[in-house]
């Protein structure tokens, strides 16, 4: 019985149209290569079943000993405290954790389509990103051990919250601490395309109580504020100089929260006697200004992805876990 030939890239170079050296882009710099020509190579490389380079087959059957994390905004507190829960479980286990930030859709699609292929990892941890199905498929079929932070997908294991509970625990706090008058500020409608929004569902679940409770959070009291100091402060200050301006804000993160904190101070409102402040995540900084807070256990959920990708590489038939983090209400001094 002949052997099956084994592909090579000038196989994918002729199903796909493109030149080897293209290829090799796609493979070893994707984002520099134009969405439509890195879809071409890929689809040519998934039918043909190509393995880069002829000593890959041989990397595949032993462990690299790095484990890769996709991640957005990669300077924000609450992801530093992710990764610094999978860094620490990680190093324990001798392997190297590699970063790879992303910042725009390109750049996404170029790591999750050549990672899998060029299998210099053993195993991914994605955080806070969608990911389209042809993405998990292929993850699946060129066995990269994978977790999802923040999203889930019945083919991978994943770490979720409940955005939602999150919002509805802060919005019953606030009512029973006897509030009639409620702000709410975040980043409703962020810019990037490549990250799930959690913040909506925050919202959602704040609203549902306030209605359920009896009460509204007019339009005008929800404040839409990209992550960033800058555009927290402005809309806080637009909040807080309303002639009827709310006695409670909900902030979606943390970050924001110790904005509108600041701009509190600059127009002398006392904090909590005149205004209740609640933020979202209990990042480190949370409890060094004494904010009231949800927490949703971030150093954790990194280490829980960390020991997740490790299990699976050890053991490839292991079952998928899906796993969902409990959120707390972290009472402090600002509400």
């Amino acid at each position: 019985m002949p052997h099956k030939k084994i592909p090579t890239i000038y196989d994918v170079a002729e199903l796909s149209g493109v030149s080897i050296s293209t290829i090799s882009r796609v493979l070893n710099a994707p984002d520099k290569v134009n969405p439509e020509t890195r879809t071409k190579v890929m689809d040519a490389i998934d039918r043909l079943g190509f393995v880069p380079k002829a000593e890959a087959r041989a990397r595949a059957l032993k462990n690299t000993n790095r484990v890769g994390v996709i991640t957005p905004f990669f300077t924000a507190p609450s992801f530093v405290q992710r990764l610094r829960g999978a860094a620490s479980t990680l190093s324990k286990s001798n392997y190297e954790l590699v970063i790879y930030p992303v910042d725009s859709v390109e750049h996404l699609q170029g790591y999750i389509s050549s990672i899998p292929i060029m299998r210099n990892l053993d195993g991914l941890i994605i955080m806070s990103l969608a990911i389209e199905e042809k993405d998990a498929r292929r993850l699946v079929d060129n066995g990269m051990q994978t977790v999802l932070i923040e999203y889930s997908h019945y083919q991978l294991s994943s770490i979720v919250i409940n955005d939602v509970y999150g919002g509805r625990l802060v919005a019953k706090y606030l009512v029973g601490k006897g509030h009639k008058s409620f702000g709410f500020l975040g980043d409703i409608e962020p810019p990037e395309r490549y990250a799930i929004h959690p913040v909506k569902s925050r919202l959602q679940g704040f609203q549902d109580v306030l209605v359920e409770s009896g009460f509204s959070l007019p339009q005008k009291h929800i404040k839409q504020a990209y992550y960033s100091q800058e555009n927290s402060r402005k809309a806080a200050y637009e909040l807080l100089n309303m002639s009827n301006r709310p006695t409670a804000i909900f902030a979606a993160s943390d970050v924001q929260a110790i904005s509108i904190m600041k701009v509190a101070r600059q127009l002398n409102i006392n904090i909590p006697n005149d205004l209740a402040v609640i933020g979202f995540d209990d990042i480190d900084m949370a409890e060094y200004v004494d904010l009231t807070t949800i927490r949703q256990h971030l150093d954790e959920s990194g280490r829980l992805s960390a020991e997740m990708v490790l299990a699976r590489i050890n053991e490839p038939g292991r079952a998928l876990q899906n796993i969902n983090l409990p959120l707390t209400l972290i009472e402090r001094q600002t509400a």
